[in-house]
């Protein structure tokens, strides 16, 4: 029997677990029927580095371009003009991985807003979506997207609260869901919650090599996620919302395919 094929928006498959077989994770994510992936860009090199990769698999591989809070110290004068060569490419189809980290924060507070809001402008001149990351930082993040007029916007690896949730929903932002909704430790909450998010709003990702599915049955001996993983999580998913798999499936990929403009 035929999958219905699904996409994983959030893929760091430039990461240096995936450096030994990097094609053969891909020939399984498209074996699972599990394509497009999209490519995370966390960083100037890591978002060249996911761009050029892409570009090796036209139409089944794409990419983000952006820096991640953690990396917002190492940005200059430059880098917005960089990342705006970058987003030209047209593999890439959005802005991120950007936001707001104050749980590590890896770079000083003041210099995450200001890059945060430096991407949010480049995104809406280049009209383009934001792939957003937010961690402990909820009410400057929200605060920075309200004031911006953010509309085209996906909270990648959704774990917070209902009353976030209920924000991102109103601000008209869609909802990336990985395998922390599999953890019936962590994720007890989200298995709740998801069930609140329009099915239009909706879409599933791996995050690989990080978030492996904690109730898989067969586990990677070294504990890696990778995207052929992602039908674990959509399975939860439709569990949790209780729709058919197929159905589910379905939904997901419209959505994220009209999100992306893939």
């Amino acid at each position: 029997m035929m999958n219905n094929p699904i996409i994983d928006i959030g893929v760091n498959l430039m990461h240096r677990s995936f450096h030994q077989d990097r094609e053969q994770v891909v020939e399984r994510a498209v074996a699972n029927q599990v394509e497009p992936l999209i490519l995370t860009g966390t960083s100037l090199r890591n978002s060249t580095d996911a761009a050029r990769y892409a570009s090796r698999y036209p139409g089944k591989l794409f990419a983000t371009a952006g820096i991640h809070p953690h990396d917002a110290k190492s940005c200059d004068g430059q880098t917005m003009a960089k990342l705006r060569q970058l987003a030209a490419l047209p593999q890439v189809v959005a802005i991120g991985e950007c936001g707001l980290d104050y749980n590590r924060d890896f770079s000083p507070r003041d210099v995450q807003r200001k890059w945060f809001a430096e991407q949010i402008r480049l995104a809406f001149e280049l009209d383009m979506p934001l792939f957003l990351h937010e961690r402990e930082a909820f009410s400057d993040f929200a605060a920075i997207l309200k004031e911006n007029e953010v509309k085209h916007a996906v909270v990648h690896c959704f774990t917070g609260t209902q009353t976030e949730l209920k924000a991102y929903l109103e601000m008209g932002f869609h909802i990336g869901i990985t395998g922390w909704i599999c953890d019936e430790r962590r994720g007890k909450h989200l298995r709740e919650l998801v069930r609140q998010i329009p099915l239009d709003r909706l879409m599933i990702e791996t995050d690989a090599p990080f978030l492996t599915p904690r109730d898989m049955k067969e586990k990677p001996a070294d504990g890696r996620n990778e995207p052929a993983f992602l039908r674990h999580i959509l399975h939860t998913v439709a569990q949790c919302i209780g729709k058919p798999e197929d159905e589910v499936a379905e939904s997901t990929t419209k959505t994220a395919t009209a999100f992306f403009r893939i």
